[in-house]
């Protein structure tokens, strides 16, 4: 409870803060305060943790990402996801274990391994008052959903080797292989399973709207605890899970207010598990900073400040890994000579706004936690403080760079131009709309046949058509007259939505003088509701 409120009022006093601090930084401190009495903080258990908190977050990661827009810079994604990822761990984890010599090898890749991954739920928080372009947050959402699956199953082969005291190159391959493919098809196959079923039910018994929702809840925690009884990848079972429900749901359609329920729900989980991850996060620093001086002596130093220093250098050296990866990767795909569009250098601002945007987040300290107590014989994990100390370092500094440079890097900053929707959107109404005339007149004439009232059926079928008519000569026009349209389009949605705004702020008024009842009030808000996320959207 202690954890849930401090989430809702650090979201409330960012929004207060005059200067614009990134929410996750605020659930920092709050849990800081928090962990500074030691009968609230709450002990952690890494497996337990990782459970709770990674399953539902990849998995609405999976499902909501765009696909469409995720394929079409595939290429960019899996270079950052994958490569980068790989660089980040070998190159990282050897300056590491150069820096400190005092790290084993094995935990010095742990610990690069669970910092590779990014966090864009923090780029989003940070850049709330400086719009990210859309193809941007795009490729730094794909990027972010498959990097934290090749992050951590990096980070399990490190653990492995640190357990064991010993690495193959060919078994860890037959093992990644195994991992991936069998996460991958367990996730997709838990999700076609579980759906298939629900839809059978529904269609027999009818469909009960909160027992759907709780389904889509238990699907991630299904792919996941199969995956790892079976000794494979839970973590991308729970992102295959999530790719698969966007598919399944297309084919097998819920109710309207579920769909509704479910995506207040599911929003409603994504802030609180991600709040409490960086509430959690803050408690732990009070034990973290209290046994840095413990924790120093394992570097061979006596003074903690050592350690601030190592957190710049690790945070410097991605940093520069990053900026020469996004360099290339961009010049390779992005920009590179095609279908008569020449090679145009990157903006530099571009490629230093994706080097600011890859802050570490939620992902990085629920795997630094995973790490460990003891080892197999049951001695002490090697420099697992060390590790969480160095880890929650760069949580922390990638949210203030990233708070201070990339509101300034983001300003006027433009991706290359992607082709205009507009014509897919109208063409999606226009058929919808004649689909509708086309049933609208069918079951208008099967209610009116034989009836002495036929004329009510005729007149109301006719004014509904007319509504659809008047829908697609407005889309046809739009198509020949763009720009006329478009202002007028424009025009048109402030009128609507400030007659919305008078009709809820009379009906709550006739509620306050007892006017009318709250059922009735409710329906109607409802309906107003509505009307406004459609004009919005």
């Amino acid at each position: 409870m202690i954890l849930l409120v401090a989430v809702v009022v650090s979201g409330a006093v960012s929004r207060m803060l005059p200067i614009a601090l990134p929410t996750p930084l605020v659930q920092i401190s709050f849990g800081f305060l928090i962990g500074l009495a030691s009968n609230l903080r709450v002990a952690l258990d890494p497996e337990l943790f990782l459970l709770l908190f990674l399953p539902p977050l990849l998995f609405l990661d999976g499902w909501r990402i765009p696909k469409d827009e995720l394929l079409k810079d595939v290429a960019t994604v899996f270079e950052l996801a994958l490569g980068l990822v790989l660089l980040t761990v070998v190159g990282v984890g050897f300056f590491i274990d150069w820096l400190i010599p005092a790290m084993p090898l094995a935990v010095c890749f742990a610990l690069a391994a669970v910092i590779s991954p990014t966090d864009p739920i923090a780029v989003s928080a940070i850049a709330a008052r400086v719009p990210i372009p859309k193809r941007m947050m795009h490729i730094l959402e794909g990027e972010s959903l498959l990097n934290d699956a090749s992050g951590l199953v990096c980070l399990r082969f490190a653990i492995a080797a640190a357990l064991t005291g010993s690495f193959s190159i060919g078994e860890a391959s037959l093992t990644f292989l195994w991992l991936a493919i069998g996460g991958l098809a367990i996730g997709v196959a838990v999700t076609l399973a579980v759906t298939r079923t629900k839809a059978w039910i529904s269609e027999r018994f009818g469909e009960d709207t909160g027992s759907q929702i709780l389904i889509s809840v238990l699907i991630p925690f299904a792919a996941y605890i199969l995956a790892e009884h079976l000794h494979c990848s839970g973590i991308l079972a729970a992102v295959a899970a999530g790719v698969t429900m966007t598919f399944a749901e297309i084919s097998r359609q819920a109710l309207p207010a579920t769909r509704m329920r479910r995506n207040s729900v599911w929003d409603t989980l994504q802030f609180s598990l991600n709040g409490m991850i960086f509430v959690l996060l803050g408690e732990q620093l009070p034990g973290i900073l209290a046994a840095a001086r413990q924790t120093v002596r394992l570097t061979n130093h006596t003074n903690p400040w050592w350690l601030g220093i190592y957190v710049v250098a690790i945070m410097l050296a991605l940093a520069a890994l990053r900026f020469a990866w996004v360099w290339v990767s961009f010049r390779l795909t992005l920009f590179r000579a095609r279908d008569n569009i020449p090679y145009r250098r990157p903006d530099w601002r571009l490629i230093a706004a994706m080097s600011f945007a890859g802050v570490r987040g939620a992902i990085t300290l629920a795997g630094v936690l995973t790490i460990p107590l003891t080892l197999n014989e049951g001695t002490a994990f090697p420099a697992r403080d060390l590790a969480i100390f160095l880890a929650a370092g760069v949580i922390i500094m990638s949210l203030i760079a990233a708070s201070i440079g990339l509101p300034l890097l983001l300003r006027g900053l433009t991706m290359p131009l992607e082709p205009s929707k507009q014509a897919e959107e109208d063409e999606a109404r226009v058929a919808a709309a004649q689909a509708a005339i086309s049933a609208i007149e069918n079951v208008q004439h099967q209610l009116a046949e034989g009836r002495k009232d036929a004329d009510i059926y005729a007149a109301a079928g006719a004014r509904i058509m007319d509504l659809y008519r008047e829908r697609i000569d407005s889309r046809l026009q739009q198509s020949a007259d763009t720009q006329e349209t478009r202002k007028y389009a424009q025009v048109e949605r402030k009128l609507r939505l400030a007659g919305l705004k008078a009709e809820r702020d009379t009906i709550f008024l006739m509620a306050r003088d007892r006017s009318i009842g709250s059922e009735i009030a409710q329906k109607l808000i409802r309906e107003l509701d509505l009307l406004e996320a459609r004009f919005q959207g």
